[in-house]
């Protein structure tokens, strides 16, 4: 994840929780088929490596209820970090989104630590599951999010040592659990996923979006306090709205990033997924005030990651396949990427992948008009879901 600009901000999000929060002049009360994309487009199809694979990584746990313990492959790699010159995984291992046993008895997510070429490092088991992961580079620390329903909690990982145990100061108001996370102008923001999963209906005007993340290293308590709110106001930026100001009815807020400064809209913004009501969320900061712009997609998806460099590389999760994947090319600088995940739309059929819903692939996002356009690639078929780009 990136730290951008505006170090003012720091000073205006981190009041108490229940401060009102401004969004351009107004105050926010704390209460399909892919289409032609109009970015420039790759000038080559890129190739797709598998580099890790989950069956050949173990972990040993303590079986839920018996006090036995057992080895198991590792399963269901998710979200995906940089830390220096490596990248971690998370891999969920079966865990249920409130931290149910797998079927084999495991209560443990696994984050391993790997070099670029895929060698694993080491490993930490986190009770629950870990649905969230991010490398804070001011504190070389590793953020993981526990349970993205609910009974959540959070990790902070010291790459050389042990990883540290939070628990929110609150039964969080949103009444669900904690995803994706992102470092913005030295804060911690976290998505607050599954709105109203312990009581209440989404979306409400009440319920937090997002998440200002405070670690206290004595207590060992995450505070929290609103960023802005599922039915905040925003302007829409496509559509039969485009150019309105409407109220945000966000029931599935999801993955988070940072936008980057090479992209040609939405540069140094930090943008929300709300996945299955396919929006991005946009929002750009001046100051004291903050600017929600909201995108429309034809489908849902889960990360997206801008290339920075034309050359580099985007890191892939694979969970369908229980892989690791490098995707290498030419790249167009500022390009924008997405994994897209029809089968987690809102209006998807229960029985998934199906006619109009494929399986999950990469795309090229049109940030102008929200088209997402399948990614020309070569080599093993590629389900996405967590990706970062590594220039």
């Amino acid at each position: 994840m990136h730290i951008r600009r505006h170090a003012s901000l720091l000073a205006a999000v981190t009041a108490a929780a229940g401060a009102v929060i401004t969004v351009g002049a107004l105050a926010v009360p704390a209460s399909a088929t892919p289409a032609r994309s109009a970015s420039p487009p790759n000038a080559n199809t890129l190739t797709v490596r598998r580099i890790a694979f989950g069956d050949r990584l173990h972990h040993r746990f303590k079986v839920n209820g018996t006090g036995a313990t057992k080895t198991e492959s590792l399963s269901s790699p998710d979200d995906i970090t940089q830390l220096g010159r490596d990248f971690y995984v998370t891999f969920q291992n079966g865990v249920g989104p409130q931290g149910q046993a797998s079927p084999s008895g495991n209560l443990d997510s696994t984050i391993v630590e790997f070099t670029l070429s895929g060698r694993e490092v080491r490993q930490w088991d986190l009770v629950g599951k870990c649905d969230g992961l991010t490398a804070d580079p001011q504190t070389g620390k590793v953020i993981a999010t526990i349970n993205e329903d609910a009974h959540s909690s959070v990790y902070l990982i010291n790459p050389h040592g042990v990883a540290t145990h939070y628990h929110y100061n609150e039964a969080l108001p949103h009444k669900g659990g904690t995803d994706a996370i992102s470092i913005y102008h030295g804060l911690v923001l976290i998505s607050a996923s599954a709105p109203g999963t312990t009581g209440g209906t989404a979306p409400s005007a009440s319920f937090p979006a997002v998440y200002v993340v405070k670690f206290d290293a004595k207590t060992k308590i995450a505070h929290v306090s609103p960023l802005f709110y599922d039915e905040a106001l925003a302007k829409q930026a496509n559509g039969p709205d485009a150019g309105k100001t409407i109220h945000l009815a966000l029931t599935d807020p999801d993955s988070n990033q940072v936008v980057a400064l090479d992209s040609p809209r939405y540069a140094g913004d930090f943008v929300l997924d709300s996945q299955g009501d396919q929006e991005l969320i946009f929002d750009h900061f001046e100051g004291y005030k903050q600017a929600l712009t909201a995108l429309h997609l034809p489908t849902s998806v889960d990360d997206s990651a801008w290339a920075t460099n034309r050359h580099g590389a985007l890191y892939i999760t694979d969970n369908q396949d229980n892989t690791v994947d490098m995707v290498t090319g030419s790249f167009t600088l500022g390009s924008a990427f997405s994994s897209v995940t029809p089968c987690d739309s809102n209006s998807a059929p229960a029985t998934c992948p199906g006619p109009g819903f494929p399986a999950n692939y990469l795309g090229s996002l049109n940030l102008k008009t929200g088209a997402l356009t399948p990614v020309a690639l070569k080599g093993p078929v590629l389900h996405t879901e967590g990706m970062i780009f590594i220039p």
